[in-house]
């Protein structure tokens, strides 16, 4: 990375801060990256959903700066406190960088900062869903470790076209088996048998 950059997680948003996280969000969405939403939603709208978004304790907000601005964002959720079965697991979602800050490894380092976030936490799997057409997304989840485990034919639509989605994993610590997990049907054979 040529210029400084720093992630860190946000636990409060200054104006400034703020705008530049709004600006970010806006040119993500308008180049068509991974912020679920398909048009920008105008400031009051994000304003209110980030301010919103630090008083859930299940979801935890991170940054990353390009000289000393925010210029891209992640989010790690939690399951809910009465899902015990998945206490282990956490999910990666809204993973982005404005286009005007790509081409600098900032993706890459803010996966990075979040994905020990979420092990110094304790977490031991990592899970993240994509739409299928955003192969630069998928190539870094790819590189870093992450593995394909299913796909959904009809994960979004897009205008009038359905868009297929993939759903990815990591694993966090040494623990679990870093082997293709079986299918469903394959573990629910072994209990019935």
């Amino acid at each position: 990375m040529s210029r400084t950059a720093r992630v860190q997680r946000i636990l409060a948003l200054e104006e400034d801060d703020l705008q530049a996280l709004c600006e970010a969000v806006d040119a993500a969405i308008l180049d068509g990256g991974g912020f679920g939403w398909l048009q920008p939603q105008g400031r009051q709208v994000l304003e209110r959903y980030f301010r919103g978004l630090l008083l859930v304790p299940e979801r935890m907000l991170f940054a990353v700066r390009l000289d000393g601005v925010i210029v891209g964002g992640a989010q790690l959720i939690r399951a809910p406190r009465n899902n015990e079965l998945q206490a282990m697991c956490v999910t990666l979602a809204h993973l982005f960088v404005a286009p005007y800050a790509r081409e600098r490894g900032l993706g890459a380092a803010l996966l990075q900062e979040v994905e020990n976030a979420a092990r110094n936490m304790g977490f031991r799997v990592l899970n993240v869903d994509v739409l299928q057409t955003q192969t630069a997304a998928i190539a870094l989840f790819k590189k870093t470790g992450f593995h394909i485990w299913g796909e959904h034919p009809f994960y979004a639509r897009v205008g009038d076209e359905l868009v297929c989605g993939l759903f990815l994993t990591k694993c966090l610590d040494d623990t679990l088996p870093h082997q293709p997990a079986r299918t469903c049907n394959e573990q629910e054979a072994t209990h019935t048998s």
